[in-house]
């Protein structure tokens, strides 16, 4: 179940009671589902009994029983518990974890589409690659660069990002200090798009003297996580198995970068579970990102994937090792992080940046 499909739930579970009488209040449009701001809290996390309490004339603690009530037991869905106030905490079953993987895989380059159960499976690797820049003499380095990704953004996002948002309509910049030629020739173009998208509208550009090739540009660390997440492929095939989504094991305990051996596999868990959760939200991270005319939003998001891809495959090697055979693991590993590079590629793709092969 992805937070979309939840959302839906959820949805559901709120004009089924006003339908039945249970409530009294207007059906809201959406309802947002997040990642809980802290472990231990579920998967998901909503406010909507805190949002309806006050239009229901109700404490929320009681909204949220009778919606916790209607969500048990509902597919894909383990476990619903009230926290705080009000809020309701969702740990997902079993099988949602392996579903999401089916589904990233399935949709291919449309995953990230709100309506993506009515596209096309896409084929890993089709259509990563961007085409250059086109600058706009007519504007800045900076305004050029976030309306072009804006408009990719918008095709993806569709009616979904535009509710609350004037399609064409972009924000007031913080202007580049080089024009996007000379941004181009000094850093190249991935890296000058990469350098113009990332802040926030508010925040200065901050253009470094030379593009680096290493871990510490988060541009690099982006467009490497790909290129790895390609070469496990590769290398697969070299050892004869291919991808399967299923059940990942266990964690290799300690081999979680940052984590020391007394984190033992808890780290490793938290961080499988964070992965899938930054694959899950990115269709949403796209419709916030056209909504709020953010392009800066998607590069985040990007940066926070690469991150625990690394951090994911350290404690879960998608390879045999040694003399291993290949296993039922390896090929759910190898399934993840393919699921992984279909995140990356998309994202890359909406930004006008290349996802390479080899770096």
């Amino acid at each position: 179940m992805t937070p979309a499909e939840l959302s839906r739930t959820v949805l559901r579970s709120v004009r089924g009671a006003v339908e039945e009488q249970e409530l009294s209040v207007p059906v809201p449009a959406r309802i947002v589902v997040q990642p809980p701001p802290r472990p231990g809290c579920g998967d998901y996390a909503s406010n909507v009994a805190l949002q309806l309490a006050q239009q229901a004339g109700r404490p929320a603690l009681e909204i949220a029983e009778i919606l916790r009530k209607r969500l048990s037991g509902s597919a894909g869905i383990a476990r619903v518990e009230i926290a705080g106030p009000g809020f309701l905490n969702f740990t997902l079953g079993d099988g949602a974890q392996v579903a999401l993987v089916r589904e990233v895989l399935a949709q291919g380059e449309s995953y990230g589409r709100p309506d993506r159960s009515h596209g096309k499976p896409g084929r890993p690797g089709a259509a990563e690659q961007s085409s250059p820049p086109v600058p706009a003499p007519a504007r800045g380095a900076r305004e050029a660069v976030v309306a072009e990704a804006l408009a990719r953004i918008d095709a993806v996002a569709g009616s979904a990002g535009r509710q609350a948002a004037v399609p064409g309509e972009h924000p007031a910049l913080v202007p580049a200090p080089y024009d996007l030629a000379t941004l181009i020739a000094r850093l190249g173009v991935d890296e000058a798009r990469w350098v113009l998208l990332r802040p926030a509208a508010q925040d200065p550009v901050r253009v470094p003297e030379r593009p680096v090739q290493r871990e510490s540009n988060p541009r690099f660390r982006v467009q490497y996580a790909y290129a790895r997440a390609r070469a496990l492929g590769r290398y697969a095939r070299e050892l004869g198995f291919g991808s399967e989504p299923g059940d990942v094991g266990v964690p290799v305990s300690g081999q979680v970068a940052g984590e020391g051996p007394s984190a033992g596999s808890a780290g490793a868990v938290q961080t499988l579970q964070s992965f899938h959760t930054l694959l899950a939200t990115y269709p949403s991270v796209i419709e916030t990102a056209a909504r709020l005319r953010a392009p800066d939003r998607v590069v985040r998001h990007l940066e926070a994937t690469a991150d625990a891809f690394f951090r994911w495959h350290d404690g879960y090697p998608p390879l045999p090792v040694g003399e291993q055979k290949p296993l039922a693991v390896h090929r759910a590993r190898l399934a993840l992080a393919e699921a992984g590079r279909t995140v990356l590629a998309n994202g890359l793709r909406l930004l006008g940046i290349s996802a390479p092969e080899h770096l």
